[in-house]
């Protein structure tokens, strides 16, 4: 594998699990929460699990400061993740 290809997969990954978040900001488990599951686990299964959960009644948006707060900690989390692959942090 080349390393385009790993941080394409990472990348792709990470805006799949933005918009798992976006889907859960709609509906009661919120968007940090949605976004934090397809994160750890696949996008496909934050999906299920955003769907899963009920529908916001006003269909008011429900971000809070978790949704920021993951989406930071994921960004930040894939850029290291990069500099390991790339070997900025070899010893």
């Amino acid at each position: 594998m080349t390393f385009l290809t790993l941080i394409f997969g990472a990348l792709s990954g990470c805006f799949l699990s933005v918009l798992v978040g976006l889907v859960g900001s709609r509906r009661r488990i919120g968007f940090g929460l949605a976004f934090f599951v397809s994160l750890l686990f696949t996008p496909l299964a934050g999906l299920v699990v955003a769907l899963l959960s009920d529908p916001l009644p006003c269909s008011d948006r429900r971000w809070g400061c978790f949704g920021t707060l993951f989406a930071l900690l994921g960004f930040f989390f894939l850029v290291c993740f990069l500099l390991l692959l790339a070997g900025v942090f070899a010893a």
